[in-house]
């Protein structure tokens, strides 16, 4: 059965979704668009990324949610945070992903976004984990629930399940480089061969944050590219099922009519 968006972006929305994404898109990109040494410019992009998630948190709000819309979200995002510490410690142990995965499979691109957004808010504040660093991962996690929508919809049983796996496999890539991004421009410096150069061509900065990426963070994206698989495999029918499920049964978005009613309908029906 073919389940309706809880709820898209148009108009205004579409627009501040396409300009907060873009905006934080900077704070992650920075080190490939300094052309020239210029001391520490990296205050300006940095402060992209938390003033665009402002930006969107304040738009979505006037937006086309309602009131089983939000709960949805709300228990989603609290099962979300709850699972993202148990893989704390561990390499790429993260059992947080299939949920945002499968949950944004059904609800929409558009629901996934604020889902990855709100979740990772909401497990930082319950592990202590604020920082500079949590815009970042909010805004990775919202791109991969946003990401669902280059699966069709079409696309059932099975060869969904296959879908989702390989879409699970290039999430885990995807939020390790853009995890290493936000730190890899302090973290070793500059006088490594794999640092980043303020002021070098765009191709030298790739070269080194690539090779820094894959000799370092490798050990994290496999693992949690595996674990997220295998998660996608065992649950994936049975979580998209109850779902599905969910969404058919609360009727979500259902307009409620206010009208006033007539003469002929205040009178009793015949007999």
């Amino acid at each position: 059965m073919k389940t309706k968006n809880i709820f898209t972006f148009s108009g205004t929305g579409l627009a501040v979704l396409i300009g907060a994404s873009a905006l934080s898109a900077t704070g992650f990109i920075w080190p490939f668009l300094i052309s020239e040494n210029i001391h520490r410019p990296q205050w300006i992009f940095i402060l992209a990324t938390p003033i665009a998630l402002a930006i969107f948190l304040v738009g979505v709000s006037n937006g086309n949610l309602d009131a089983k819309s939000v709960a949805l979200l709300a228990v989603l995002s609290a099962l979300i945070a709850a699972l993202r510490p148990l893989g704390t410690g561990a390499i790429g142990i993260e059992p947080m992903w299939f949920v945002l995965i499968l949950s944004a499979r059904v609800f929409g691109p558009s629901f996934g976004f604020l889902l990855g957004a709100l979740s990772m808010l909401l497990s930082a504040l319950i592990t202590g984990g604020l920082g500079p660093w949590l815009s970042y991962q909010a805004f990775a996690a919202a791109w991969i629930g946003l990401g669902v929508a280059c699966i069709p919809q079409k696309i059932r049983g099975r060869k969904e399940i296959a879908v989702l796996v390989i879409y699970g496999i290039v999430a885990a890539e995807f939020f390790g480089i853009a995890m290493d991004l936000q730190f890899w421009p302090w973290y070793l410096g500059s006088d490594s061969q794999l640092s980043f150069q303020a002021g070098a061509a765009i191709s030298e900065n790739l070269r080194n944050f690539f090779s820094y990426h894959f000799f370092s963070a490798m050990a994290w994206d496999i693992p949690r590219a595996i674990f997220t698989s295998i998660l996608l495999i065992i649950t994936g029918q049975p979580v998209l099922h109850a779902l599905r499920r969910a969404h058919t049964r609360a009727n979500f978005l259902t307009p409620v009519e206010f009208r006033e009613i007539s003469e002929r309908e205040k009178q009793p029906a015949a007999k």
